[in-house]
């Protein structure tokens, strides 16, 4: 029987590697679909291309769908999250000039502290502080605000954010339109590579655990095509636990790298698999653990609970009511449809379909299926924790 083909867009991002693995190592078609994988220039031409129907499906960043259900950003149609597709992964960055003004004034660029990073940063820039990101509605945005302002630097007010497609975060440093930049790699690397920027912060120093890109679909598509629905879902999540094994990166490093994908150097792709990462033109290196991940601790399943964040941080920044938002956002999140899909493969899910934000410290076993789920660290850098709406 002929494979169902579904067209999914994607930006190229080392956290598409989920849906470019399943359709390349195979997952999809065992799943009796295939991916026809379409590239887009820019986050804002890929929600089009799934608002009007180009696509069936796209990786998209997590609060898109959030900010159509608040009514942001006038998309008009209900979007469903499906699965996380990537947790963390982003990193912040500066240009040369400003890198070297902070290491004159002591920061030592540890890349591990964000208080410490954040306090240097404003202390430097200040008010003054123009920062790029990919798009208004992003985890990019999001982490920003949340850790300038706890740091007493009110975002956006404060600073001139830029949008910026991720390939051309590099130039936009280099041609001096931006002084810093919160991208997810490669292309944080690619302004290092390129000499012209220094990687000041990985975003799981903000936020240790943050639903970073989604499998988003429309809402009407979600209920009218459950069985491709479900296949979907499926071949995504055995692709994430594919990407979880070490000895698979390398291979992963080099079906990104390939022209109709990132179409960039593996060795440069490999570092955010890896979690090793460059930080500076003169080959300064940092480790970072779980700096992307697909699937530790129940990666791809989209909390209620993370919307409900999502929610909030955006109705903050637009005056609209809180509780409201947070209840629009949880139902974008469906915990039901992907337990549904996985529940036939025996996969390990938790309980739960909320939980507190930013409350575990360290990684904890809790209940799931077959009892053996450990959920990974969360936390803050703050410590704050968020309490998600009950019921």
């Amino acid at each position: 029987m002929k494979a169902a083909t579904l067209n999914v867009g994607f930006m190229p991002l080392v956290d598409s590697a989920a849906l470019i693995v399943a359709q390349e190592i195979g997952f999809a078609a065992e799943e009796g679909i295939a991916l026809n994988l379409r590239r887009a220039p820019s986050w804002s031409s890929l929600r089009d291309l799934l608002c009007f129907g180009h696509v069936e499906a796209a990786h998209m960043l997590s609060p898109v769908p959030v900010a159509a259900a608040m009514g942001l950003g006038g998309v008009g149609v209900p979007l469903s999250v499906l699965s996380v597709l990537s947790v963390n992964g982003n990193v912040i960055g500066v240009s040369t000039a400003l890198a070297q003004r902070l290491r004159a004034a002591g920061h030592d660029f540890d890349f591990l502290d964000a208080a410490k990073a954040g306090r240097a940063l404003i202390a430097e820039a200040g008010r003054g502080l123009r920062i790029g990101v990919p798009f208004p509605f992003s985890m990019h945005s999001e982490l920003l605000f949340y850790w300038l302002t706890a740091l007493g630097l009110p975002a956006p007010q404060g600073v001139e954010i830029r949008t910026v497609p991720p390939p051309l975060m590099a130039e936009a440093i280099k041609a001096g339109e931006i002084d810093a930049f919160c991208v997810g790699e490669p292309w944080g690397s690619k302004a290092v590579e390129n000499g012209d920027g220094h990687l000041l912060l990985p975003g799981a120093a903000i936020w240790a655990f943050a639903p970073e890109k989604v499998l988003a679909v429309r809402s009407d598509w979600a209920e009218a095509e459950a069985e491709l629905r479900d296949r979907l879902i499926r071949a995504v999540w055995r692709a994430g636990r594919w990407l979880a094994q070490p000895s698979s990166l390398t291979l992963a490093a080099e079906l990104l790298s390939r022209p109709a994908y990132l179409d960039l150097a593996p060795e440069i792709i490999e570092r955010a698999l890896t979690g090793r990462l460059v930080i500076s033109p003169e080959g300064e290196e940092r480790e970072v653990p779980r700096f992307l991940e697909f699937h530790a601790g129940a990666a791809s399943f989209p909390w209620r609970s993370q919307a409900e964040w999502i929610g909030a941080q955006l109705a903050a920044r637009t005056g609209l009511d809180r509780a409201a938002a947070a209840r629009l956002a949880r139902d974008t999140f469906r915990s039901d449809l992907h337990r549904a899909a996985l529940a036939p493969i025996g996969a390990d899910l938790p309980g739960a379909s909320s939980k507190v934000e930013g409350a575990l410290d360290m990684d904890l076993a809790v209940p799931s299926e077959s009892g053996r789920l450990f959920l990974c660290r969360d936390a803050f850098f703050d410590g704050r924790v968020f309490e998600p709406c009950a019921g």
